[in-house]
């Protein structure tokens, strides 16, 4: 809930500094500011996404957007199941499903996030967490060019802290694993997954040296072009 008409400047900034990026660039502004977004960037490589859909397609949903309206927009993907959406709503595993079997039949890409809490973490149950939340949060049918899975612990998002790179490593390669199990050796292996939580200009290299890791869900460094660009050039010279 960051961003007014006033910060789209910050577009025109990241799409001069990213003329032709090596890697995908996604904004996921407001729903509010996804029109404009799209608009402002509609000569950039970069794509524009939204927040959050509602599992229906139309309905008695007051304030809900549903995921053909974003495409209608212009956006082309969707952040879902988020972990503040997780908790401010209280949105399952079986609701973030539907939503992004919702977001995927309207043409976008959905981008499920899973994460363990603090204290999941510190019981030695982070696997047993995003497991479950993987297979509970993504649908049968979905496929490497409509699935990214963000792997955004909780007690790191906002908080300047961030698990070892050894941490971040194994539940990378433990997700990598379990999507190749469910979907096939190939489609598991295509399917991008991203870390997310605190991920800076400072740390986003090491970050992405890291094993299984194709990308990141950035936070607060994304809402500044200066601080979001050399994340971009980071990922492109990994």
């Amino acid at each position: 809930m960051n961003g007014t008409g006033a910060q789209l400047a910050e577009l025109d900034r990241l799409a001069a500094a990213h003329p032709e990026p090596g890697v995908d660039v996604l904004i996921c502004p407001p729903a509010t500011l996804i029109h404009r977004a799209a608009s402002a960037l509609a000569q950039s490589p970069v794509s524009v996404g939204g927040q959050d859909c509602h599992a229906a397609m139309s309905g008695a949903h007051t304030g809900d957007v549903a995921a053909q309206m974003l495409a209608e927009a212009g956006a082309t993907a969707a952040i879902l199941g988020h972990s503040e959406r997780r908790a401010d709503h209280g949105e399952t595993d079986a609701q973030v499903r539907d939503k992004t079997a919702a977001a995927i039949a309207a043409g976008l890409v959905a981008v499920v996030c899973l994460g363990e809490s603090l204290d999941d973490r510190e019981a030695g149950r982070t696997l047993d967490v995003v497991g479950a939340q993987l297979d509970g949060s993504v649908p049968d049918d979905a496929s490497a060019d409509r699935l990214v899975i963000a792997y955004e612990p909780i007690w790191a998002i906002g908080t300047g802290k961030v698990p070892t790179l050894e941490q971040i490593g194994e539940v990378h390669d433990f997700l990598r694993d379990r999507l190749s199990a469910r979907f096939g050796r190939e489609p598991g292996t295509a399917i991008r997954l991203l870390y997310g939580g605190s991920v800076k200009p400072g740390n986003a290299a090491e970050i992405f040296a890291v094993n299984n890791v194709d990308g990141a869900l950035v936070g607060g460094a994304s809402l500044k072009a200066e601080d979001f660009s050399p994340i971009i050039a980071a990922l492109e010279a990994a």
